[in-house]
């Protein structure tokens, strides 16, 4: 199982619309999932994913692989960083 916490419009694919608290999705991962997949698996359209992926508080990319236990942060393609 893998805790997804979904941030912006993706916050829909959860239960909790509710912003002053965290929308998860909780996955059932197998073995060779990659974030690509896990995002896919949930039913997120791939352009509606933007490049701020985190997994496990790392920037990550799509093609990750990721393992039961994980954390993972995805933002979507509305909601860019700002970098200091």
């Amino acid at each position: 199982m893998i805790e997804v916490y979904l941030y912006g419009k993706l916050r829909r694919f959860t239960d909790n619309l509710e912003p002053s608290r965290d929308s998860v999705i909780r996955v059932k991962t197998v073995k060779g999932d990659s974030i690509a997949d896990i995002i896919r698996r949930i039913g997120i359209p791939a352009n509606e994913v933007g490049p701020n992926i985190f997994l496990n508080g790392r920037y990550s990319s799509l093609r990750r692989k990721v393992s039961d236990g994980d954390r993972l942060g995805v933002f979507p393609d509305n909601m860019p960083m700002i970098m200091v």
